[in-house]
């Protein structure tokens, strides 16, 4: 009884802290769009993944990797939608939780306040996450620090040394598709270490 209360007490805890990010507004007077932070938590997740920010499209449908970039991205996982979004098993915290607007090569960067703010919370309340996804230079950048390396490809890399808690890689989108191209390497030797992870952290979940 004491083991299901402190259960629920976790479950409790996290419900109220994912109603104060959603009514998050230290930001709003640097948004284009406004605020609408974008966030998946539970307390049974496994795998966390952290991406840059949300895009115009997720900003409009609030729903994360609703995209291009999205379906890229589940097809490296090698994961279905329902999959993807069963938050019971996947969480989805981006380094910014709001469309942050467009700069001249795509999207401008996450807003720095939010990560700090929000993802050591969040982190506190889901302790069941095995394997933490890096998506992008700003994911890597938050959580690697020191240890990241001085190029994005370096970092990829350098995979073997931050496994098995994270898992750089590059951003699915479109727009990365001549780095992708240019570093072949990465779908041949990192996509199946990747694929291979996701699953035998799934599979620890009864997904």
């Amino acid at each position: 009884m004491a083991v299901a209360g402190g259960y629920n007490d976790a479950m409790n805890k996290l419900d109220r802290l994912l109603t104060e990010i959603r009514a998050c507004r230290l930001c709003a007077a640097e948004l284009p769009l406004g605020p609408r932070p974008i966030v998946r938590a539970s307390s049974t997740a496994r795998i966390l993944i952290v991406g840059q920010a949300p895009g115009r499209r997720v900003h409009e449908t609030g729903i994360p990797w609703n995209d291009a970039s999205g379906e890229r991205l589940r097809a490296w996982l090698q994961l279905t939608r329902e999959q993807f979004y069963d938050v019971r098993h996947i969480a989805i915290v981006p380094a910014g939780l709001c469309f942050p607007g467009s700069g001249l090569r795509g999207d401008a960067p996450p807003r720095p306040e939010c990560a700090p703010l929000w993802h050591p919370q969040l982190r506190a309340l889901m302790p069941k996450i095995q394997l933490t996804l890096l998506i992008g230079q700003y994911a890597q950048a938050y959580y690697l620090g020191k240890r990241r390396k001085k190029s994005l490809r370096e970092t990829v890399m350098a995979q073997a040394e931050y496994l098995p808690e994270f898992l750089p890689l590059p951003h699915p989108s479109p727009r990365n598709q001549l780095w992708l191209k240019q570093n072949p390497w990465f779908e041949q030797e990192v996509i199946p270490l990747l694929r291979n992870y996701v699953t035998n952290t799934l599979h620890g979940a009864g997904a």
